[in-house]
């Protein structure tokens, strides 16, 4: 095998497709790149059999081949070249990385050692507007519960296609996110369970001021995600989901609307004297048309207020503050309308004018200050 490309663009591809390179394996092979040449282009593949990104570019092949590449080495190497272009060839599994006056001869591995693919034919196909998705995802993913918590199923992100709306939830367990919106689908309901991991790398590669569409093929236990000339395939969990619409409370004894930024703001000037957030919650007094937080610890007290028109019972409840920062971060409205019922039940955050999105946040008991 023996091409030239570019080491800027090859750098890139690299930097993109090393986030799927296991690293936490003891199988060489699953620990590199797969670098293929075909009769024009240039095509490299990191997959650590759970989650899998493959990337073609051009290339002036002189011979194909192909060979797997310890990503780190590979990595390091293309990211000190100063030259322009970069020259890889190999013989056998010797590799010879040439720029400029610099030359690498390192020890790569055989490609028919590298695991296949999963493959997703005949998979449901789906295409949304990059721009849209991206912004439904910030919306959701930090609910998500990360991979310590005990149940597998809460570490993705569910899609939800019904009578064409697409819903997107996260959950951990204390807080719940649900994002909508209409699409353009015809074709049967369907849902399906991303894993946090593939998402967040998605996101990276999502151009966030685009209109044009991502292409995603669902089959039966993978997911397959197009995006410029990237696809990223991934395992899809499952697991019996939370059923959302029961956990939202029905009945409400208190509204607040409020201003966003002045929220954040409020809660945020409370942080500086908090030292855990399990152990010193934040108390918000919603009452007389203002949100009053205040919270206590070793480190001292401090108490805040803004405006907010409250109607209803007047509640005190608590709250970890990094919960409520999420929520109220992942809004992207002016305004919200915060709805309560009680101190114990779950607070609901969502927009003022439609149902877009809709956060729910358990709240904590609260010790007296005294």
């Amino acid at each position: 095998m023996k091409f030239v490309c570019n080491t800027k663009e090859l750098g890139n591809a690299c930097n993109n497709v090393i986030r799927a390179v296991g690293t936490k394996v003891t199988i060489p092979t699953i620990e590199g790149i797969l670098i293929e040449c075909g009769s024009e282009t240039l095509s490299l593949t990191g997959y650590d059999f759970e989650f899998g990104i493959n990337t073609i570019m051009k290339a002036d092949v002189i011979e194909p081949g192909a060979i797997v590449i310890n990503a780190k080495i590979l990595s390091e190497i293309i990211r000190k070249l100063s030259d322009e272009d970069v020259t890889i060839e190999t013989n056998g599994v010797s590799v010879s990385i040439i720029s400029g006056a610099a030359q690498y001869n390192i020890t790569g591995i055989d490609a028919d050692d590298y695991p296949e693919l999963p493959s997703v034919n005949g998979g449901i196909p789906l295409e949304f507007n990059q721009k849209l998705l991206y912004s439904m995802i910030i919306q959701t993913i930090f609910a998500v519960a990360e991979t310590e918590n005990s149940k597998p199923v809460y570490t993705g992100l569910k899609f939800e296609i019904e009578n064409g709306i697409m819903t997107l939830i996260g959950v951990d367990g204390y807080r719940l996110a649900i994002r909508k919106e209409k699409i353009e689908y015809s074709g049967e309901d369907i849902t399906f369970i991303v894993p946090k991991k593939t998402i967040r790398e998605i996101i990276k590669l999502l151009d966030v001021e685009s209109e044009k569409p991502i292409s995603i093929s669902i089959g039966k236990r993978h997911i397959v995600f197009e995006v410029g000339n990237y696809s990223i395939i991934s395992r899809l969990l499952d697991g019996e989901f939370l059923d959302y619409t029961s956990a939202v409370p029905k009945t409400i004894s208190s509204t607040v609307l409020i201003n966003t930024n002045d929220a954040i703001n409020c809660i945020e000037r409370t942080l500086p004297v908090i030292e855990n957030n399990q152990k010193n919650p934040i108390r918000c007094l919603f009452d007389n048309d203002e949100m009053r937080v205040s919270t206590v610890s070793s480190l001292g007290r401090v108490v805040d207020r803004t405006h907010a028109n409250t109607s209803g019972d007047r509640v005190e409840i608590g709250f970890n503050s990094k919960f409520v920062l999420d929520a109220l971060n992942a809004s992207d409205t002016d305004e919200v309308k915060i709805e309560l019922c009680g101190p114990v039940s779950p607070v609901k955050i969502m927009s003022v004018n439609s149902d877009s999105f809709l956060f729910l946040v358990l709240p904590m008991r609260l010790k007296n200050e005294n």
